[in-house]
């Protein structure tokens, strides 16, 4: 019998060797992968999503082809994304808005990833945004539009992982206490327990007096291995230590692309995948149907009230 043809993107020599020997792939063995994981989706009642071969190899790799672990991140991907409605509307793909957002630079995906087969690079500059005109909703929204579009578009992304860089430059205690405990608390548990993408590292610079204060709240509603790969470095030498200054935009005197390029990049990607973001509107999960009967503890683990204002940062 022929093997059947996948609709996946082939991997650079770098990426397959990476795929082989860290993520157990077997390149004879895809197809028939991939094909079990499909079959035990469409029996799933409480669960309606992708299954494009793109998306389903996304799960293998990341759960080291484990099909009992790609099967679980599925379901608690699409779990959480259900849980937080607020941030995932897709249809904010047509909000001007966006556009805005996207031109302000908050959340850049570099074109180079970290070496030919290192992680996808994510530089994020929150403090880029008016707190006057913008919420940290919405730049959140935003970042889940980037995040589902990289998710099918780069295999760096998902082969490699991603490292985020944090400049905090001009990020101020207005930006901050539009972040609520919950709100971080369920974007957090999604990046790092829901995306089926391998986070190496975050970085954050530039972060100012009291940013350590604010650290310190952020602290107490992070997942504990977020926080363990989390380090704030007092200088842009230290950075660079971490981050080789080849790979940052030529505005930190890198050489991956300026910002004005990479926000037209971006801005292309948009309307290119625009149609596929606008159809995330019909999956999810649906809790009545869950086999077994019972709901998720899911949406009570996100529950957390209050705001950052009323924790104890002193």
């Amino acid at each position: 019998m022929a093997t059947p043809t996948l609709n996946i993107s082939p991997l650079t020599p770098a990426l397959q060797h990476k795929a082989i020997a860290e993520l157990n792939e077997v390149p004879e063995r895809l197809a028939v992968d991939i094909a079990a994981f499909r079959e035990w989706l469409l029996r799933q009642p409480h669960l309606k999503c992708r299954t494009s071969d793109q998306f389903l190899v996304s799960f293998l790799r990341d759960c080291k082809f484990s099909l009992e672990k790609a099967k679980q991140k599925l379901d608690l991907y699409y779990t959480l994304r259900t849980a937080m409605p607020d941030l995932n509307q897709h249809s904010f793909v047509n909000d001007q808005r966006l556009r805005v957002i996207i031109r302000l630079g908050v959340t850049l995906y570099l074109p180079l990833p970290l070496m030919e087969d290192g992680p996808c690079l994510v530089l994020m500059r929150p403090g880029k945004y008016d707190p006057n005109k913008f919420n940290m909703t919405e730049i959140l929204r935003a970042r889940f539009i980037l995040q589902d579009i990289f998710l099918i578009s780069s295999d760096n992304l998902i082969v490699g992982g991603f490292m985020q860089i944090g400049d905090f430059e001009d990020f101020s205690m207005a930006h901050f206490f539009q972040i609520s405990p919950s709100l971080m608390k369920r974007f957090s548990l999604y990046v790092e327990e829901g995306m089926p993408v391998s986070i190496k590292g975050s970085h954050f610079f530039n972060t100012g007096a009291v940013f350590e204060k604010m650290f310190a709240a952020i602290k107490l509603v992070m997942p504990a291995k977020m926080v363990e790969r989390l380090q704030v470095h007092t200088t842009f030498e230290s950075l660079c230590e971490a981050v080789p200054i080849k790979y940052l935009p030529k505005e930190y005197g890198g050489e991956n692309s300026s910002i004005e390029e990479i926000v037209a990049r971006t801005e292309q990607l948009i309307l290119e995948y625009r149609e596929y973001v606008l159809e995330e509107k019909y999956y999810g999960v649906d809790e009545k149907l869950r086999v077994g009967g019972g709901a998720s503890n899911t949406a009570a683990l996100l529950r957390l009230e209050g705001t950052f204002r009323k924790l104890d940062v002193d």
